[in-house]
């Protein structure tokens, strides 16, 4: 990525309107058919605000080693599709049961809980085949092995494995001495 921006904060939001645009071209649009209310509870949970990070990070990451945006971006828009559909299982009632997200109702107060769980289903199945898409840019081993490290930091031993932890320890309570 080159070094175009005076500070931190511009190029951590040019990253943002990129992949919001990308994020925005990736989803489908929810135009009446069959699967309208799936896409629209996708399209509300993952087009909102948000600090966007990991996103940023990605990007830089990508350009110290001469990776292009667009490849970048469409990887980022992977990792926050995946990023999106844990925050929209956390919220459920059997996780934390949070109403709000970002300062709107969650994703299952506005959707129901099902079509909440239907969509970050969704989300994580849709991150995985954008991640494929990349694989006429690059040779298919580095792909599957971009692909292996989303597996392995989102299953059970990563994102997945701590969310057990935390719906496992959440009745424990901590006294200080």
């Amino acid at each position: 990525m080159p070094n175009k921006f005076t500070n931190l904060q511009d190029a951590v939001e040019s990253i943002a309107t990129s992949l919001h645009n990308k994020m925005d071209d990736l989803l489908p649009e929810a135009n009446n058919c069959k699967e309208q209310k799936l896409l629209e509870a996708m399209r509300y949970s993952t087009l909102v605000g948000g600090k966007k990070l990991r996103p940023f990070l990605v990007c830089a990451s990508a350009g110290l080693f001469g990776v292009g945006r667009e490849v970048a971006i469409q990887t980022a828009a992977a990792l926050e599709f995946i990023h999106v559909y844990s925050l929209i299982h956390d919220d459920l009632p059997a996780m934390d049961n949070d109403d709000f997200r970002r300062g709107q109702p969650s994703c299952h107060k506005k959707f129901g809980e099902a079509m909440a769980i239907l969509a970050g289903d969704a989300l994580l199945t849709e991150a995985f085949g954008h991640m494929l898409q990349l694989n006429g840019r690059y040779q298919p081993a580095q792909v599957l092995a971009a692909i292996e490290l989303l597996v392995q930091y989102g299953g059970v031993r990563g994102m997945v494995g701590g969310q057990v932890l935390d719906v496992t320890t959440e009745d424990l309570t901590y006294s200080l001495p």
